[in-house]
């Protein structure tokens, strides 16, 4: 459940980080704001299974990957291959991170 919540996080990570470009009215702010509050829940939530530094290098490289891939897939922005190619590296590192640290959830419950 814990690598839910950094998915989560990540993914409504986006829509705040988007929030913050394109928010004009009271309404949007006040949005965008919870967003960014329910962000947060989902990575405390997280920490409280996995260790932060892992929770918030899978939660920030997964988000930024995302948000630069929506900016050119919805927004126009330029694409390039080194663009491309570092992006790959970034969703790479967080696969590793995942594959190689320990859920403590699981590590909780086979150990009883």
């Amino acid at each position: 459940m814990a690598w839910i919540y950094v998915l989560l996080a990540a993914i409504v990570e986006v829509f705040w980080v988007i929030g913050l470009k394109y928010s004009d009215s009271i309404i949007e702010w006040i949005g965008t704001g919870i967003v960014i509050v329910l962000s947060f829940y989902f990575i405390i939530k997280a920490c409280e299974k996995l260790p932060a530094g892992t929770v918030y290098a899978v939660f920030t490289g997964s988000g930024a990957a995302a948000i630069v891939l929506i900016d050119f897939l919805v927004f126009d922005a330029d694409v390039s291959l080194a663009k491309v190619f570092f992006i790959g590296l970034i969703i790479i590192g967080v696969i590793g991170i995942k594959i190689t640290t320990p859920d403590d959830e699981v590590a909780t419950r086979g150990g009883n």
